[in-house]
């Protein structure tokens, strides 16, 4: 039934124009956060404590902007899903693309560092359109028709999924045909499937794993995001890629988990409302005893 509903929905999105898409994002956006507040205070409180220096005024136009930011994300996914075919040549620009070849010509694959920032979803499908052999490590959706449904528009767009329970070995036998990971690294982990980090002054329990399978492989870490444009299509940045670690002890990893998490912070700093303030980054918080991570000086490498 859910299956049925998506698919009228998508083929009516779709024939939508560009304009009337945004405009209509841009109303449910302002509908989710003002009138079903979907964890509205949530949001506010991290962005509070997150980026002291704004002002309020500032803070609740960066939280309707995330709000905007994600419905008009699910419109264009669900045009898509409907067949649109109105999305003009410069819909997508980018920046830094030749980092990827350069990171494919070793051979090894390469890991690419993610965030809940932008569209995620489009850029992955942007990749997958441009003939990149692309993978995604990915959490399951609790409602089962809809992990369906969206792993099926993925596929469509040439996108594997992998689950990140027990991704380890899909993963490497992946990038040993030299394929790209997507891994996102700005997600709560549970106490005992992560380390801390420190993410805007806070601890931040991460998982390790993207440093690990980085060193396991010795594929290069290449952060990947996506941001809006003033004219409603999106710009891709390929920022320098990170070398692998040197060695997998845990005072490595955590080092590189930190460098990772340090480079979606700054991105966020840049584009906050951009990023999913809505979710629970910090739920879970040091013991006595804990080691928590912290940023490397400027210009220092984490070795």
């Amino acid at each position: 039934m859910l299956g049925v509903f998506v698919n009228v929905l998508a083929r009516g999105l779709a024939r939508l124009s560009r304009p009337a898409s945004l405009r209509l994002g841009a109303r449910l956006g302002w509908f989710s956060g003002h009138v079903v507040r979907y964890r509205r205070a949530t949001a506010l409180a991290a962005l509070r404590r997150s980026l002291p220096e704004l002002s309020e005024a500032e803070v609740l136009a960066t939280l309707d902007g995330m709000y905007r930011n994600l419905a008009t994300n699910l419109v264009e996914i669900l045009r898509a899903e409907g067949g649109v075919e109105d999305q003009p040549a410069d819909f997508f620009s980018y920046d830094g693309e030749e980092r990827i070849a350069a990171a494919l010509a070793r051979g090894h694959g390469a890991l690419i560092l993610l965030a809940h920032y932008g569209s995620w979803e489009l850029l992955a499908m942007f990749a997958a359109q441009r003939g990149y052999k692309l993978h995604i490590v990915a959490k399951k959706f609790k409602n089962v028709a809809v992990n369906r449904l969206w792993n099926r528009l993925r596929e469509r767009y040439g996108i594997k999924v992998i689950y990140a329970h027990n991704a380890a070995r899909p993963v490497l036998r992946a990038l040993r045909e030299n394929a790209l990971i997507g891994f996102m690294l700005d997600q709560h982990r549970p106490r005992a499937l992560g380390k801390f980090v420190t993410f805007f002054g806070r601890p931040a329990n991460t998982s390790t794993g993207l440093a690990i399978l980085s060193s396991q492989a010795q594929a290069p870490v290449i952060p990947a995001f996506i941001i809006r444009r003033a004219d409603g299509g999106h710009q891709i940045r390929v920022l320098p890629l990170i070398e692998p670690p040197p060695d997998r002890e845990p005072a490595t990893v955590l080092r590189y988990t930190q460098r990772y998490t340090t480079i979606i912070e700054n991105e966020i700093r840049a584009q906050p409302a951009e990023w999913l303030w809505i979710h629970r980054r910090w739920k879970t918080q040091p013991q006595p005893g804990d080691t928590v991570a912290t940023p490397e000086p400027a210009g220092r490498d984490p070795v």
